[in-house]
């Protein structure tokens, strides 16, 4: 599927070069840097929502000694 946006010519330029240092298209780059990040930005919007569920309780928090014991590891 074709998306188009509209870059800085700052990040144009930053773009221009690392395609040409890595030997891929301007394409090829893009595609990658968004492979990367976006399992970043998703988890960053998992943890928030986790985060507003726990200061809302209604996701259940535990001690780490509690989850020690839960999972055997102070024996």
């Amino acid at each position: 599927m074709a998306t188009s946006i509209r870059l800085t010519p700052d990040l144009d330029d930053r773009l221009d070069r690392l395609a040409i240092r890595s030997g891929q298209s301007k394409s090829a780059s893009l595609r990658q840097i968004i492979e990367d990040g976006i399992g970043e930005r998703e988890d960053y919007y998992l943890a928030a929502e986790t985060r507003d569920r726990v200061r809302s309780g209604e996701e259940p928090v535990f001690s780490s000694s509690a989850v020690r014991v839960d999972l055997g590891l102070d024996d």
